[in-house]
């Protein structure tokens, strides 16, 4: 008899321990690489911090290597959340039926991509990039990720349309940098004459004087577009409970800490849906990005 009741306690124990870890399972998010990983990860683990409070569950941020890694890891649910850009976001809703892009920051609706140069090039800033067409012939030119709305698609997009020929047969030699950041101290040291990227990365970095402002210069300023966003799997109702995709698109739209805000930098969240993003495929199937 005493060995019938350890078993049947032990089973009971079991029981018990996987009842309390299904309650207690984890919601993870990720986010593209777009800059230094020190600040995404003081970035993205106050986010985790923050919905885990809102949202009653415990949340956790995988950082990963690189934008195609965000998209794997989206597609093979090993995360439910993502803050992608553009082109990125895209695409892993593409290879994830159902998932649901639910929120963007103010200025997503209206984003941009700097060009820029390094001082002695002698290349000044013109409000056409086809005005510059002469000067820029034959310089190094840098992207930043091959998955970058901002730091590739876009810029991709306006080089074509401006010079009508591709990178790589109008600069003398191009570059993937890998992220924003990087395309700013490439241009800045010379190492590449020319570069794009998230003009919001350059803003701050500009404010917060880190820029050479005698070494680079921005030279054009492309049209606005949307992008990044928050994209959600469409399964995690049946994971997480009935209305938790609502319940973490509210809490996204309600992030009001300023210090949070300013670490992405958003001045706030808005509600965003897929439909948001057609410009962006488009465009992406326009130059051959998307299949």
């Amino acid at each position: 008899m005493a060995l019938n009741l350890i078993r049947k306690l032990m089973i009971s124990s079991l029981f018990c321990f996987a009842a309390g870890s299904a309650s207690a399972e984890t919601f993870v998010f990720t986010a593209i690489p777009d800059q230094d990983e020190t600040k995404l990860v003081e970035r993205f683990q106050g986010v985790a911090d923050y919905l885990s409070n809102e949202l009653g569950v415990d949340v956790r941020y995988v950082p990963v290597k690189s934008y195609a890694a965000a998209v794997s890891a989206f597609r093979n649910n090993q995360v439910q959340l993502a803050w992608f850009g553009g082109l990125s976001g895209v695409q892993a809703r593409r290879l994830v039926p159902g998932s649901e892009a639910i929120a963007q920051g103010v200025e997503d609706e209206a984003f941009r991509t700097y060009f820029i140069a390094n001082t002695s090039t002698g290349v000044e800033p013109a409000e056409q990039l086809s005005a510059l067409e002469d000067e820029l012939r034959g310089k190094t030119f840098t992207f930043g990720s091959k998955g970058s709305t901002s730091g590739r698609l876009m810029p991709e997009f306006y080089i074509r349309e401006a010079f009508e020929a591709a990178p790589e047969e109008f600069f003398s030699r191009v570059g993937f940098s890998g992220n924003h950041t990087r395309t700013l101290r490439l241009v800045e040291a010379g190492t590449y004459q020319v570069g794009a990227l998230n003009f919001q990365v350059w803003e701050t970095e500009l404010a917060n004087g880190n820029v050479d402002t005698d070494a680079v210069q921005v030279i054009w300023k492309t049209p606005t577009y949307p992008d990044y966003q928050w994209t959600i799997r469409g399964d995690v109702n049946e994971r997480f409970g009935d209305g938790f995709k609502q319940r973490v698109t509210e809490a996204l739209v309600n992030m009001d800490d300023p210090e949070l805000l300013k670490s992405f930098p958003r001045s706030g969240f808005i509600p965003a849906s897929n439909d948001d993003y057609e410009p962006i495929r488009q465009t992406a199937e326009e130059i051959g990005i998307l299949d």
